[in-house]
């Protein structure tokens, strides 16, 4: 074992004291913390957000203090294109409570389906583990929020607003999956006792019906919207009423998206995930029976590229990054030189994406929208416009803009229309994925 010496530590602090400027960059970090102390203005002259492509948005959604950004990004995506076929008001939002409902209620079952899955294994066991640590939460992925819409549509946010805990979402978490972990120990006893499935089954279902009241008293009811009327004013002040709508008349009339064609690309450089090959992760879906997570493995240039032809055709793209490193949330500008904290602290932190992925360093933590590209005269991209759900007080009324070397590096995975693909890539998508682990990075938004 290496060992620290008294001896060393004055070496230490003699090189500490020939550090150039330490008094001075102590002082500044000491009062302002790290990253305002290094912030570099460089950055944001080189972050204008001028783009010569650009998808027609509006005003930006608010998540507030919950963990639903995939869901509120692949939801901006839909009324982006709702907006522009109706010609609705920018203001306009699709309900992220009636998703956010359904996505918890199914995450519940989906639990306890993997509870019985995992019954004869110790609770100790890495997997079983895993599985307690986090029975549901708010994050999810691409796929899981189109397994919702597919099994119970969507509808206006008019109709099913926000409530406090859609908003506010940690203590509804803290109950419910204590709720889970106590249903947990109950179907892992039926299993010990080799109840039968008709058993267990029952069991499952007088869980769920208390999940059932259990959210629908917090967030309301989905049966009061199961027909509901619909009524707007389009950009031109003309007065619309649909009436008799169902959540998924809704969804084939005002979204009219076919879902199928939509699929998940990532970029992970890392060994054990070879390229155009498809992955997914054990355990990690919400709908029982329903459309399974799955994602196709490109190269960097490939990626970038299928989302630039989406956008081109003036559709915006959901897409998944780490959103912690060089991200000035402040002034909305992700850039690998926003913090010149190697510079000041003397200090080395360069990792590849592969490393950074391997060693635990990065992983998926935020969904957003990309609604526009700024392309050099060889079409190369030098810069993405990001549409955020953090409210308008975060980045430029909402948006941020993002380096074309920070996406290289911190962005992990988009959705595009299939129809971008090369017949190769098709094939490749069409393949039966290769199951990962339940904490590979590629799971992490969920």
């Amino acid at each position: 074992m290496t060992e620290i010496s008294l001896e060393q530590i004055k070496d230490f602090d003699k090189g500490l004291k020939s550090f150039p400027a330490a008094n001075a960059i102590h002082r500044a970090i000491s009062s302002n913390g790290i990253n305002k102390a290094t912030l570099d203005p460089k950055a944001a002259i080189q972050s204008q957000p001028v783009f010569s492509v650009e998808v027609k948005t509006g005003k930006v959604a608010n998540q507030m203090a919950s963990g639903r950004c995939w869901m509120f990004a692949a939801l901006n995506t839909m009324r982006h294109h709702t907006a522009d076929l109706f010609n609705i008001s920018d203001k306009f939002e699709l309900s992220q409570s009636y998703t956010f409902f359904w996505d918890k209620f199914e995450k519940a079952n989906y639990f306890y389906n993997n509870v019985v899955k995992t019954a004869d294994l110790p609770l100790d066991d890495r997997k079983v583990s895993y599985l307690m640590a986090t029975p549901q939460q708010d994050g999810g992925q691409w796929d899981m929020i189109c397994a919702i819409i597919e099994k119970y549509g969507l509808v206006p946010q008019s109709v099913f607003p926000e409530s406090y805990d859609s908003s506010h979402s940690f203590p509804l978490n803290r109950l419910f999956n204590r709720k889970l972990r106590k249903d947990a120990v109950e179907l892992r006893s039926l299993a010990a006792q080799k109840s039968n499935q008709a058993e267990i089954d029952e069991k499952i279902k007088e869980f769920n019906s208390d999940n059932y009241r259990l959210l629908s008293l917090v967030f309301g009811d989905p049966a009061d919207v199961a027909h509901f009327d619909f009524e707007y004013r389009d950009e031109d002040k003309n007065y619309h009423l649909e009436k008799g709508l169902t959540p998924k008349s809704f969804f084939e009339k005002f979204v009219n998206q076919n879902l199928e064609d939509y699929v998940s690309i990532i970029n992970a450089p890392t060994a054990d995930k070879p390229y155009n090959k498809t992955y997914t992760i054990e355990n990690l879906g919400n709908v029982v029976g329903g459309r399974e997570v799955k994602h196709l493995n490109v190269e960097l240039d490939t990626f970038k590229q299928l989302a630039v032809s989406q956008l081109k055709d003036g559709q915006s793209v959901w897409f998944g990054v780490d959103m912690g490193p060089q991200v000035d949330r402040d002034s909305g500008i992700m850039d690998l030189d926003n913090f010149a904290q190697e510079d000041a602290l003397g200090i080395d932190l360069g990792l590849s994406k592969a490393e950074q992925l391997d060693y635990g360093d990065s992983l998926m933590t935020h969904a957003m929208v990309l609604t526009g590209v700024d392309l050099d005269e060889n079409g190369k991209p030098l810069r993405w416009k990001v549409e955020n759900s953090w409210g308008e007080k975060a980045g430029k009324n909402g948006y941020f803009v993002m380096s074309d070397a920070w996406m290289s590096l911190y962005a992990y995975q988009v959705v595009v229309n299939k129809k971008y693909l090369s017949p190769e890539l098709v094939q490749a998508q069409s393949a039966s994925p290769k199951i990962l682990d339940p904490w590979d990075p590629m799971g992490a938004l969920a």
